[in-house]
């Protein structure tokens, strides 16, 4: 298993928790909940593949991302109480699932051939989607469209593990450095209420 194929079970994983942590406080029952983390876990990198051509869909052709679906539901029904009661969790899982996703997407489109700033864009739609979908889905102004920093976190990552690649970096590497540019850019954002500028 190499690091690539790791983090994609891993970023999956997140989002489905990510997903049924938000139906918290929605009066749903469990197959509401599952579905939510599966439509979650599933729906950034589903609408990707059809964009750019590329079938069959990843957790069709492979049946590892459905367990790890499977696994990030039970570990929520197992936890929910315990989750539901530490107020950043949900901010925590999905931001390690657009981290995850959006470097993901980024080296999947380049693999197909696709020019970088199609896949710095592309990487970025597949990891928020999944969370625009989940919002809609409960009721919620999707994350998007609020003043926080979500996309731009995304854009950024895809613009650093472009810019390391065409410097030579190695994969790995680059893999690690870029996640970690949109995790911090994310915590950092929201522990000192940063936004980006509205139009009025």
């Amino acid at each position: 298993m190499d690091l690539q194929y790791a983090l994609e079970l891993v970023g999956t994983y997140f989002f489905a928790i990510s997903g049924a942590l938000a139906i918290q406080n929605k009066d749903q029952d469990l197959f509401g909940v599952g579905f939510m983390g599966f439509i979650t876990a599933i729906g950034g990198g589903s609408l990707r593949d059809i964009l750019i051509d590329s079938y069959p869909l990843v957790w069709i052709e492979n049946v590892n991302f459905l367990y790890a679906i499977f696994a990030g539901l039970i570990t929520t029904f197992l936890f929910f109480n315990h989750m539901t009661k530490l107020r950043k969790t949900l901010f925590l899982f999905d931001t390690l699932g657009i981290a995850f996703f959006t470097i993901l997407g980024v080296e999947k489109c380049l693999n197909l051939g696709f020019r970088p700033e199609v896949a710095a864009i592309m990487g970025m739609f597949s990891a928020v989607m999944g969370g625009v979908i989940r919002d809609t889905l409960t009721n919620e102004i999707p994350i998007l469209f609020r003043k926080e920093v979500y996309a731009s976190a995304c854009l950024a990552g895809a613009v650093l593990y472009l810019s390391l690649d065409y410097f030579g970096v190695v994969r790995n590497t680059n893999l690690l450095v870029s996640i970690a540019l949109i995790i911090i850019i994310r915590l950092v954002a929201v522990r000192f209420k940063l936004n980006l500028p509205i139009l009025n």
